[in-house]
């Protein structure tokens, strides 16, 4: 058996939300390596622009869409248009709100949009994209999640009880569309190295590095690149036989 045939993503199309930076981009630009059709996509018209020229400039096919997610109906509408673009068999659900206070400091707003960015528009994309996957008989489904959602930490206890029932939503859809080869999995880093934690790294470049020496067994802060490799499993046919699952890549925990 050849590689391509259980890796490659050529003739797929891929959205993967939140992909103008970080982790996002990452991805986007891992599964257009491995042949599939790219839908970017930013909170804002020309997020993504930096991403789409890269990946064009490798030859890949790549197009790129703007919402912001907290909206309410944004996550189907979304979909909507993307699927306009191309039939999407991949959905990345990347795009995430993540504000740092412990329960007690949470305000309702902060915890509203939360709820919607993370929980709500997740919804309207699986409401608006497994019907079209299971009726074309194959479809992946890659939440991006949280080693916070199985180990929460008292500062983040709002994000990390949203990726909680995040991966709750996958778990509970993966089994309704087994049978129609739809497959759903969470991929769930620990920490990663950026641009949302610059400001701690650069305002503190010797407390970030004590804290990440003893975060975990690795003693470092993973790379938005390391999650690639995970993420073309789970996007592939490599991953026939997996759906409800959680990948963490911690760096040992």
């Amino acid at each position: 058996m050849q590689l391509e045939s259980v890796f490659g993503l050529k003739g797929r199309t891929a959205l993967v939300t939140g992909s103008s930076r970080g982790i996002g981009a990452a991805i986007a630009q891992g599964l257009a390596g491995a042949g599939a059709r790219v839908i970017l996509h930013g909170v804002k018209p020309g997020a993504a622009e930096a991403v789409q020229r890269q990946i064009a400039a490798s030859g890949g096919a790549v197009h790129e869409l703007a919402g912001d997610l907290s909206e309410p109906g944004a996550g189907r509408d979304l979909v909507e248009r993307a699927e306009a673009i191309a039939p999407i068999d991949i959905l990345v659900i990347n795009a995430s709100a993540q504000i740092n206070a412990l329960l007690s400091e949470l305000t309702s707003e902060d915890l509203a949009f939360q709820l919607a960015v993370n929980l709500g528009s997740t919804v309207e994309m699986l409401q608006a994209v497994l019907p079209r996957m299971a009726a074309r008989k194959w479809g992946r489904v890659v939440s991006i999640g949280s080693v916070n959602q199985v180990r929460p930490k008292g500062i983040v206890t709002a994000y990390a009880a949203t990726k909680a029932a995040q991966h709750n939503l996958i778990q509970s859809r993966a089994r309704d569309y087994a049978r129609d080869n739809v497959l759903l999995n969470t991929l769930a880093p620990g920490l990663i190295d950026t641009d949302r934690n610059a400001h701690r790294r650069d305002e503190d470049p010797k407390g970030w590095e004590n804290y990440v020496r003893t975060l975990n067994w690795m003693g470092r802060a993973g790379q938005a690149e390391e999650l690639v490799g995970a993420a073309i499993f789970l996007s592939s046919q490599a991953c026939s036989f997996m759906t409800g699952e959680s990948i963490l890549l911690t760096g040992g925990y």
